[in-house]
């Protein structure tokens, strides 16, 4: 047993490793989600996915994500254990439990597991989450992020939503259109960029506030690069100054 809890650990790093460098093509999400649809039929499902660098991205798209999902991004080392803290008392005084995960925890998960819940999968998304917060700089995490978290319906990455939703890339995307963007990724099955409800509309004015509030595209700057060379030529560089 010990042999094999090894061999995956072993298997999981090098795969956390290759993915510094190496752009993925899709993901456990991604497949997931496409086998579901075959299940029930829907053979007419597409993935809309196009990879784009972190300089071909509105820094305003960075910035909506990171005052949506994950305020304290560039400081964290991968977990935000102040916000579990306070999501655990608010818990216990009461409250729904909600999520605390980061930005990188959400990679970990998008990239290699799936939905869910259970116990198996938490640890499994922590081991990953210290791989990738050890091996890839900051920048890099957010490139990964930008490019395969869920907008809508079969559509991942800033890109693929730029296109299908504003007909524009996403480098020109705008604070408005990135802040509703940002907005349905805690539920993009069903909150809609292209219908928007008024609870949509109010928690993309929500954002749009946080976002003044970090000061703009000029809080990227906190993100320093680290580790073991660039993650990619220097290109990402240009986004941050």
């Amino acid at each position: 047993m010990a042999a094999l809890v090894l061999a995956a650990l072993a298997a999981a790093l090098a795969a956390v490793l290759a993915l510094r460098w190496v752009d993925p093509p899709t993901t456990a999400f991604m497949l997931e989600a496409r086998a579901h649809a075959w299940h029930r039929g829907e053979h007419h499902y597409r993935t809309h996915y196009r990879w784009v660098s972190l300089e071909q991205i509105s820094a305003q798209a960075a910035i909506a994500v990171i005052a949506s999902e994950d305020q304290r991004f560039p400081f964290n080392a991968g977990f935000d254990f102040k916000s579990i803290r306070e999501a655990v008392r608010a818990h216990e005084r009461g409250a729904r439990l909600r999520g605390a995960s980061t930005i990188t925890q959400q990679v970990a998960k998008n990239l290699f597991l799936w939905p869910g819940r259970s116990y198996v999968r938490k640890a499994m998304e922590a081991v990953l989450t210290v791989f990738i917060d050890a091996l890839w700089p900051k920048e890099r995490v957010l490139e990964v992020y930008l490019n395969i978290a869920q907008f809508g319906r079969g559509v991942y990455g800033v890109q693929a939503a730029a296109r299908t939703f504003y007909g524009k890339s996403a480098a020109r995307l705008t604070r408005v259109d990135s802040a509703l963007l940002a907005a349905v990724l805690p539920d993009p099955d069903h909150l809609r960029v292209n219908a928007p409800s008024r609870y949509l509309l109010a928690r993309r004015d929500r954002i749009l506030q946080q976002m003044a509030n970090l000061g703009g595209p000029a809080y990227l700057r906190s993100i320093e690069p680290r580790g073991l060379g660039p993650a990619q030529p220097p290109r990402s560089r240009r986004l941050l100054h």
